[in-house]
């Protein structure tokens, strides 16, 4: 049998927040797609293309800063 794992939060979670580049690499990857939607509803000034490739960028920049060592984050 098999014990489920319990989801909890890091000791020092707000740290992380504040500083992983995962983090903010994530969140721009969530502003791209966000604005993906939104722009063309004000016209066609970017290609619809550009956002897509801007949040996929910023996805695998995410996952490149999840496994690649930050330097001080264990300050």
């Amino acid at each position: 049998m098999t014990a489920k794992s319990k989801i909890c939060l890091l000791d020092d979670w707000r740290r992380v927040l504040r500083r992983a580049w995962s983090i903010r690499f994530s969140l721009l990857a969530a502003a791209f797609t966000a604005a993906e939607v939104v722009v063309p509803l004000f016209g066609d000034a970017l290609p619809r293309v550009a956002f897509v490739l801007l949040a996929f960028a910023a996805s695998i920049g995410a996952t490149i800063a999840r496994i690649v060592a930050q330097p001080g984050m264990d300050r």
